[in-house]
């Protein structure tokens, strides 16, 4: 077999094959079988009907037809294998010559335009210089912290006044749509000014007493009228405040391992300082990566787009979506999808340089860290996402991840007041031991190679 990869575009290709007889006469008897197990002819059992008589029956034409169907995804994934391309769509086939049904000579031609990941070129990302915002931890943040803390230990008690900004509710609400109730719900509860409810409940509520009510506009977010335009009444049935413990000793003990609230206020100005530490190191991650795209150019394949676009707005159906399938919208979509396309070729093209890895204790930490995301237990999280086959994506992703770490260990960054920010707290090396390598695959390359991971592994971000 014959391949011939002819560049459409940066992102296109036309590969053309070119498959002799004697690779085809393997294809063509697995179709005189396959037909003959399809036919029944008196006199012989079915299956074994002679390959003379199926072509006085069907005629080898039908034959031909039947090998070239069954072998051609085969003889396309080979060129694809001899051409080395990366293809991220399905091909659009065209058969141009198929050999003469009478001769037993010739040869199969077909060409298949598909979408490829684009190759690039690598500057020299070392010394990337980015610039982020000065971060000093103050006694406000510590303030903060400790009341947040007190927050947690705080006991909620009626009052009798208007409900105001921070206020815990109860609350009665029941939606119209044209004046048909669709939905009501009863002893909700609610923080005002979270804004995790509806539209304009925030505004609604806020100055309402015991059995005071409202009545708002706004777009619902559930049930079976999702997305639908509807009146919302609501009225208060309690309203509360929270009491914060008293901050001294007492609390500190009661709320940590410290004796006096000296010490939890120490403790809690050390964290700050390392909260305000990781701050920068996310800003600079993403001002490095930044950078990247705008140093290196990805042409990026309408395909990826067009598919992303098509299956956001799909899932969305049933959902609200529709309501906001607007122009702007599905612009906001493709800008996002672009982006991270090249956001994906970019750090696997830095991952495959630098010789990045992934090690089960790092793959293990990124599924227990996705886990604790939806709430659920590591071993159950880790068994559905086998079953579905994202085990590789995943990888993917911590070598993405580790990627980017490489660069931003190499970056120069400096904050707003001209300091230079050590971002060694951020940027980690790998682990102690050596732990076995797992299989690196994106979405959509599945021959990423792997090896064992070093105990001086290229750093990895805490993300």
């Amino acid at each position: 077999m014959k391949s011939a990869v002819e560049n459409l575009t940066p992102t296109r290709v036309k590969l053309n094959v070119e498959v002799p007889f004697e690779e085809l006469k393997p294809s063509i008897d697995e179709a005189y079988k396959t037909v003959a197990s399809q036919i029944q002819v008196p006199g012989f059992r079915k299956g074994k009907v002679p390959s003379k008589l199926i072509d006085q029956r069907v005629g080898r034409g039908y034959v031909l037809e039947t090998a070239i169907n069954e072998g051609l995804n085969g003889w396309y994934q080979a060129a694809v294998q001899e051409s080395g391309i990366r293809p991220l769509s399905r091909p659009e086939v065209e058969i141009t010559e198929v050999p003469d049904p009478t001769s037993t000579d010739g040869e199969l031609k077909f060409h298949a335009e598909v979408d490829i990941r684009p190759e690039i070129e690598l500057p020299d990302y070392a010394g990337i210089k980015v610039e982020v915002a000065a971060a000093e931890s103050s006694d406000e943040d510590v303030d903060k912290a400790l009341d947040e803390l007190r927050g947690r230990f705080g006991t909620l008690k009626s009052v009798d006044r208007p409900a105001a900004d921070g206020d815990f509710l109860t609350i009665d609400i029941t939606a119209t749509i044209d004046g048909a109730d669709v939905d009501s719900a009863s002893g909700l509860s609610y923080q005002v000014g979270t804004e995790t409810m509806l539209e304009g409940l925030d505004e609604a509520v806020t100055g309402l007493s015991v059995d005071e009510d409202a009545i708002f506009e706004t777009t619902l977010v559930g049930g079976d009228h999702a997305g639908e335009s509807a009146q919302v009444k609501v009225v208060v049935k309690a309203v509360k405040e929270r009491e914060l413990p008293e901050a001294n000793d007492d609390f500190a003990q009661l709320a940590s391992e410290f004796d006096t609230l000296a010490e939890l206020r120490e403790d809690l100005a050390k964290q700050a300082a390392e909260s305000k530490v990781v701050e920068q190191g996310v800003e600079a991650r993403d001002k490095v990566l930044d950078k990247l795209v705008e140093l290196i150019e990805v042409p990026v394949p309408d395909s990826v787009v067009e598919e992303q676009v098509d299956a956001h707005f799909k899932e969305g159906n049933g959902h609200g979506e529709g309501e906001h399938d607007t122009e702007e919208h599905r612009e906001e979509v493709k800008a996002n999808t672009a982006r991270a396309f090249q956001n994906e070729v970019i750090l696997d093209a830095i991952a495959e340089k630098e010789e990045v890895n992934v090690s089960q204790a790092e793959l293990i930490d990124y599924i227990v860290s996705a886990a604790s995301q939806y709430g659920m237990d590591p071993n159950q999280f880790a068994q559905i996402i086998d079953q579905s086959g994202q085990v590789p994506m995943m990888v993917s992703e911590v070598r993405r991840r580790k990627a980017l770490a490489v660069v931003l260990g190499q970056a120069t960054v400096t904050d707003t007041e001209g300091k230079t920010v050590d971002l060694s707290d951020f940027v980690r090396p790998g682990g102690e031991e050596e732990a076995p390598a797992v299989e690196a695959e994106s979405a959509e390359d599945t021959n990423a190679e792997t090896a064992a991971t070093p105990s001086d592994d290229p750093a990895a971000v805490k993300f």
